[in-house]
């Protein structure tokens, strides 16, 4: 059986080896997929849930599709949720146009790749809903229907062909444990609070990755167990393109690693102060802004608060693209509920958390507003760059103090910056936290789309 498998590119470390690549031989062994029958255990244990399964994990999700490529009348489902998942990524002005011919081919009975599945009805509700205004969630009462149909008799065949036993033998190998010995180790990329975060190398892939080492000696000291096994459960349940990703997590004798996605491209605070003068153009600050938008949403999606949105926490890539990282303070809010916690940076803590009001996500909107200001002016909003000033005098600030904005700002910058911190009100700062809550900004949820 041949799997088409996605290949993760391969950063090799100069003198790695030649043709190797940093990979072990013997390393290499650990990467043979068992037998099957060695995975009897794994089967009977695995929870057989279509959502989790095949739509959640990556590998499942591709090995289901392949399954379904087999099958002519599911090869119109994947169609379908292909043609949705590229409607949802175009631009605005494409929308209608993309829209409509989806509509045509897959929801009218006289196409050759009509979806009965779906229903007449929900097919009727597109079609006005386009013709009002063609949103980007406008096919989402219809993918209900359908993957409700996948999830049935297509989700029971698909267990007991071989592309659901070649899963199965991922997860055995997923399943295996992971120690230091899994890595080569290299040089310090820097330091944390609880300690060094280092360069490392998979011995049987030669993958690169960022090793985050939490010293228990200090944790414990500074009691900071619930903090660490915190950011390790947050990072588990995030799976975004702009958000750090855990690979494995192990301890050592003295330590607790979390292996993340290695980020060569410096801190966006490097990149503001340290690269000509302070500040960045316009088309700089909304393409990180934008980015930064898609990482928060993916987090509150998943009921998340950041709490420490700052441009040491922003990381960059080789091409340049952003990830939010250190999520140390993140925290899961259960669904319809507010929580109360004085968190975070000075400088870029939300009045509300000043105040130690209660709160949702509107923390994080602020935060955006504090780097989008500092990205544009080159200073952040409250404390002008290496001012010395008491903690007291910087959230008073941030409570009472209109920021200054200077003729770098455009009308729709400072606009956003604006709507994240809401204006001056008599006897001091408005913080509407729902209005803020609510919305990003108009051009950066444009960007974004994009």
């Amino acid at each position: 059986m041949v799997l088409e498998l996605p290949k993760a590119p391969v950063l090799v470390v100069a003198g790695g080896g030649g043709k190797r690549k940093g990979r072990s031989k013997k390393w290499r062994e650990i990467l043979r997929f068992p037998h099957i029958s060695q995975c009897d255990e794994l089967r009977k244990g695995l929870e057989q849930d279509y959502g989790n399964l095949c739509q959640k994990q990556p590998i499942g999700r591709l090995l289901f599709r392949q399954f379904c490529q087999t099958r002519p009348e599911l090869q119109r489902c994947i169609r379908f949720l292909d043609a949705v998942a590229d409607y949802e990524l175009s631009p605005d002005e494409k929308r209608k146009e993309m829209g409509e011919e989806i509509i045509r081919r897959f929801l009218q009975q006289e196409s050759p790749d009509f979806l009965p599945e779906v229903g007449q009805p929900h097919a009727s509700r597109c079609l006005q809903d386009l013709q009002k205004s063609p949103c980007k969630d406008l096919f989402s009462s219809c993918l209900c229907p359908l993957h409700q149909y996948l999830s049935g008799d297509p989700f029971a065949d698909y267990r007991d062909s071989m592309y659901f036993d070649r899963f199965l033998q991922w997860k055995y190998l997923e399943r295996q444990p992971v120690t230091k010995d899994t890595f080569r180790q290299y040089r310090i990329l820097g330091k944390g609070g609880f300690g060094e975060v280092c360069a490392c190398q998979v011995r049987a892939t030669g993958k690169m990755y960022a090793c985050k080492k939490l010293e228990k000696k200090r944790i414990k000291k500074r009691k900071g167990e619930a903090m660490a096994l915190n950011e390790k459960q947050i990072l588990e349940k995030v799976n975004s393109r702009f958000v750090v990703s855990l690979a494995y997590a192990y301890e050592t004798k003295d330590a607790l690693c979390l292996v993340l996605t290695i980020m060569n491209g410096g801190d966006l605070k490097f990149h503001i102060y340290n690269m000509g003068n302070p500040g960045f153009k316009d088309e700089r600050v909304v393409f990180y802004a934008a980015e930064i938008c898609c990482g928060l949403q993916h987090l509150h999606q998943e009921g998340i608060a950041y709490r420490d949105l700052k441009p040491e926490n922003i990381l960059l890539d080789d091409d340049g693209h952003i990830r939010i990282s250190d999520l140390g303070l993140a925290i899961k809010i259960p669904e319809g509920e507010t929580i109360r916690g004085r968190v975070g940076t000075v400088g870029y803590m939300a009045p509300e958390v000043i105040s130690n009001e209660r709160y949702s996500f509107s923390p994080d909107w602020w935060g955006l507003g504090c780097l989008v200001y500092e990205m544009i002016e080159g200073q952040s909003p409250f404390r002008a760059r290496k001012e010395r000033v008491k903690r007291e005098e910087v959230e008073k600030r941030v409570q009472e103090e209109q920021e200054p904005y200077s003729e770098k700002f455009g009308e729709d910058a400072r606009a956003i910056c604006k709507m994240e911190h809401q204006l001056q009100a008599p006897g001091g700062r408005h913080h509407d936290t729902s209005l803020r809550a609510r919305s990003p900004g108009g051009l950066l949820q444009g960007r974004a789309g994009h």
